[in-house]
């Protein structure tokens, strides 16, 4: 697809602003390899919120077409009825956010407390995990791996007993907000993409490097920088190698700030060759 703007080579999202403003539309840009989930590939919750950034909808489908790889040119178009599409400048679709009827708030379990969310935190970081390689190698992800404060969201999460769900606390840094102080788009859905895939693999049968096909949300109340938020996810169903889990952001007071739903994808089974 051909280029009809200036380019310009940015990192998306990195320093001050939302790093996916409309000076964007039709022109390239690069999204930095801090912003990875898998190495090289960058946070699917992340991609997601630069396109809902661009959005005016109250709620919003994302849909992953195909990997997004960091230190890559990619281009932004907005399309007829409020989509937003990501694409690489070779013009293949990489991910699209349409405008969607918001998913029931109150569908949402209640959250934990926040002491079982920091007791659920306390043992991820003490298990040792990180990532969801396939592999089971160590991953470095924007959104639950071991970093600073500033340099990721810190989604560890773990199973809450008895309550079917699994759950961190963590305190949103600056780094990540706007003017006003609320989490910016590509951060808050970088918090609610590694949660959901915690709740496959701690509660469910999701593998290890599968990958995200969809994530919704909606917003009724801003998540504030600097203020003790809790986020959970409990499974919803699983239907071969599909699985489909719901997440929620929630003040330490319990008032829900997010809820979503995303659809997860197991890898394929390697065929073994025959003996």
């Amino acid at each position: 697809m051909a280029d009809t703007g200036t380019d310009t080579d940015m990192a998306a999202g990195e320093g001050a602003g939302t790093g996916a403003g409309t000076e964007h539309a039709g022109k390239t840009f690069t999204i930095a390899a801090a912003y990875q989930g898998y190495p090289g590939i960058a946070l699917g919750g992340y991609v997601a919120g630069l396109l809902v950034g661009r959005t005016d909808a109250g709620a919003v489908r994302v849909d992953f077409r195909a990997a997004t790889r960091v230190e890559t040119p990619l281009r932004f178009d907005e399309l007829a009825d409020g989509v937003v599409r990501l694409s690489d400048t070779a013009g293949t679709e990489l991910v699209t956010a349409t405008p969607v009827r918001a998913p029931s708030t109150t569908d949402a379990p209640a959250p934990p407390t926040p002491a079982e969310a920091r007791t659920a935190a306390e043992a991820f970081r003490a298990a040792g995990l990180a990532g969801l390689d396939a592999g089971g190698a160590s991953i470095d992800c924007f959104g639950c791996g071991h970093r600073p404060p500033d340099q990721g969201v810190h989604q560890q999460c773990m199973g809450v007993p008895g309550r079917g769900l699994v759950a961190t606390a963590w305190t949103p840094h600056p780094a990540f907000a706007d003017a006003r102080g609320s989490l910016r788009p590509e951060a808050l859905w970088a918090a609610l993409d590694c949660p959901t895939a915690w709740a496959g693999i701690h509660l469910g049968t999701l593998r290890r490097g599968a990958v995200t096909a969809s994530l919704t949300a909606t917003s009724p109340r801003p998540v504030t920088a600097g203020e003790e938020h809790i986020t959970y996810a409990w499974p919803i169903s699983t239907v071969g190698r599909k699985h489909t889990m719901g997440v929620a952001v929630a003040t330490s007071a319990g008032e829900l700030c997010t809820v979503g739903e995303a659809l997860w994808i197991d890898p394929r089974e390697r065929s073994r060759p025959e003996s």
